[in-house]
């Protein structure tokens, strides 16, 4: 009590500590890009630069850039922006940013691919979606351990978080349903399922089931909640009219139900028209950010590098759509806080775009303003590399040296989701085709699967077949140079290692190490059930040695395809292709070998996609010499292969 009584400092001292901490009273999400709340500073992750930027946004300025972990995706601040936490997903872990000090101060060890991640109202909590693990992990930021993992959905992503701090919401990137945690219990209270969009007798008005839903941005009056995402219709032949729609949902989130009739689709609530009077196709919306008063909404389309405005008192439909944002991939935006600017994160460009909303008005028109920032000092990917990362990314059909896909309609990723599958099967002029994972896709022999292709350019039959791109050449004769680099610069993307990483399993030991029930699996798959016949190598596949006498691939080489008794009621056999002159016809039996590296992360299975898990997939197929297996034995197989790196 004396130094109570006796020393001022000390007195200041004892209240200062006594004093709350700063308490957020409002909801934030994560995303790749932040603004504090005064709005004079932004921070962006830099994805595949494992950087972090931090712009002035009233000088236009790059104040610093830091390096973090390795593929920073998202980012949050805490309540009092002193701190920015980052999620880097291929590091398992989140790094600590001083904002005074602007660096690293610290870094927390999280679960298998860390991706949204948020804070507690008052910062005493960090909220982390690990993306490969399936799980939220709670840590206590007072002692920086986890406090808690809670279990949920399949590939949990972004994660946002209501003004009162009571509810969070977790999105499921493919299957379309959002976990709602109750953060007093830490328990699931209730799961979102989004509906399917009902068919339309227009097969290029149909619609399809939701999935890759890439945000969950809440709006400023607490009550709704908007998530960007795809419809992929999937019972009639792929093409790129009738496939793939943008859309964006709505959440009431006082019952936490979907408002179905406030979903934003194409040709309906997002039709508008060009001079022609044609709708403009959008593709890939990624983010939404809302005018503060409430009035407009604001949505990124990643793909074909748009910004749609939906007047939000005026019926809430689209009213503009603001054609090609400055720069690549546009993935995040944040707005300033009177309204007057959103600001763009460019993720293959790595800049700034800067456009002006034109104020309150409701018939004010956004436009692009003055040049991007550019947000990194050094871009760690070759040229060509980007040039095919670009390119994989983009549904710009104006960009390249042709349309990579007619009339904008959708990228190679509204397919091969996050670079890898959307976990759907899609109908073939062949049948029933699962979308497979692009991980190792270079490496692993034939592609197709039935093994139909053994160049990378032959995929000019899927850009002009599905995607509606490059229909100007003829796909039996030689591309013109410029069109064969474009195949060359994306065979570059897809052939680097750091593209897309073999997913680390969540079913090992925590030290990497196989559990003992996949020790048993394993010595069953290499002995017992004769695996090793077809699932060898380093790849897991026999595929790659489908090659000719000297030595090149070749899809004439059809020693390694299998009948495995997987055939579809639907299948049919093909003649053949240009690209091959016709001397590759392939039947309804006989089927490529996928790796198995990393396949637990790769369902359904199957080249028809009919197997939902890797104990059915033992059960199902059909080799000679195979044994009977007790279900104790399925077991120990099916652990092994989902351990598979």
């Amino acid at each position: 009590m004396g130094v109570l009584v006796g020393c001022k400092e000390g007195i200041n001292a004892v209240i200062k500590e006594k004093e709350p901490g700063v308490v957020r009273d409002y909801a934030v999400n994560s995303n790749n890009i932040v603004m504090n709340k005064a709005g004079n500073t932004i921070y962006i992750a830099n994805i595949d630069v494992n950087t972090v930027t931090i712009v002035d946004s009233q000088t236009k300025k790059v104040k610093a850039e830091i390096p973090v972990g390795k593929s920073p995706v998202q980012l949050t601040l805490s309540p009092d922006e002193n701190s920015l936490y980052v999620s880097c997903r291929y590091e398992n872990k989140i790094d600590i940013l001083s904002i005074e000090k602007e660096k690293v101060v610290d870094s927390l060890d999280i679960g298998i691919e860390p991706y949204g991640l948020v804070t507690s109202q008052d910062g005493k909590k960090l909220y982390v979606a690990n993306y490969r693990s399936s799980t939220l992990s709670v840590i206590d930021l007072t002692n920086k351990k986890v406090e808690s993992e809670i279990k949920v959905g399949d590939r949990p992503r972004t994660l946002a978080i209501t003004e009162d701090g009571d509810k969070l919401y977790v999105p499921h990137y493919l299957d379309a349903k959002i976990s709602v945690i109750n953060t007093e219990t830490e328990k699931i209270s209730k799961v979102i399922s989004l509906a399917d969009s009902p068919d339309n007798n227009d097969r290029k008005k149909s619609q399809g089931i939701p999935n890759t839903l890439e945000q969950f941005v809440i709006a400023p009056d607490g009550k709704k909640a908007w998530i960007p995402h795809l419809l992929t219709n999937v019972d009639t032949p792929v093409h790129f009219q009738e496939t793939i729609f943008p859309a964006i949902s709505v959440i009431d989130l006082t019952t936490d139900e979907e408002l179905v009739d406030e979903r934003k689709e194409l040709f309906e609530e997002i039709n508008i028209t060009d001079k022609k009077n044609d709708t403009i196709i959008t593709s890939n919306p990624y983010d939404v950010v809302f005018h503060p008063n409430g009035n407009k909404a604001y949505v990124v389309m990643s793909g074909s590098e748009d910004l749609v405005v939906f007047d939000l008192k005026r019926g809430g439909n689209a009213t503009q759509i603001l054609r090609r944002i400055e720069g690549n991939n546009p993935r995040g935006a944040v707005i300033s806080p009177d309204g007057e600017t959103v600001y763009v994160n460019n993720a293959m460009s790595h800049d700034l775009a800067e456009i002006s909303t034109g104020g309150n008005s409701p018939y004010a028109r956004a436009k692009m303003k003055g040049d991007n920032l550019e947000l990194i000092s050094k871009d760690p990917l070759s040229p060509l590399v980007r040039e095919g990362k670009t390119i994989f990314y983009s549904a710009n059909s104006d960009e390249f040296a042709t349309g990579i896909t007619g009339n904008n309609w959708m990228s190679c990723i509204s397919c091969h989701a996050d670079g890898e599958t959307n976990g759907l099967t899609l109908m073939t002029p062949k049948g029933p085709r699962e979308v497979p994972s692009n991980v190792l896709t270079t490496k692993t022999g034939l592609f197709m699967w039935d093994g139909s292709r053994d160049d990378f350019t032959d995929y000019i039959l899927t850009v002009q077949g599905e995607m509606g791109g490059m229909m100007e050449f003829d796909p039996g004769k030689p591309l013109p140079n410029d069109v064969e680099h474009m195949y060359d610069a994306m065979f570059a993307y897809l052939d680097d290692p750091d593209s897309f990483p073999v997913p680390k399993s969540p079913y090992r030991n925590k030290d990497g190490s196989l559990t003992s029930t996949a020790e048993d699996g394993r010595k069953l798959f290499e002995g017992k059930a004769g695996c090793m016949s077809c699932h060898a190598g380093a790849q897991f596949t026999d595929s790659v040695k489908a090659i000719d006498e000297k030595g090149h691939l070749t899809t004439n080489n059809t020693n390694y395809l299998h009948d495995i008794g997987t055939t579809n009621p639907l299948d049919k056999p093909s003649k053949g292709n240009a690209r091959q002159g016709f001397t590759n016809p392939r039947d309804t039996l006989h089927f490529d070998v996928p790796t198995l590296r990393g396949v637990w992360a790769s369902a359904p299975y199957f080249h028809d996609g009919s197997a939902n898990t890797i104990e059915e997939v033992i059960k199902r197929l059909r080799y000679k010499g195979k044994p009977e297996f007790t279900d104790g034995e399925i077991l120990k197989i099916a652990e092994y292969v989902r351990s598979i790196e």
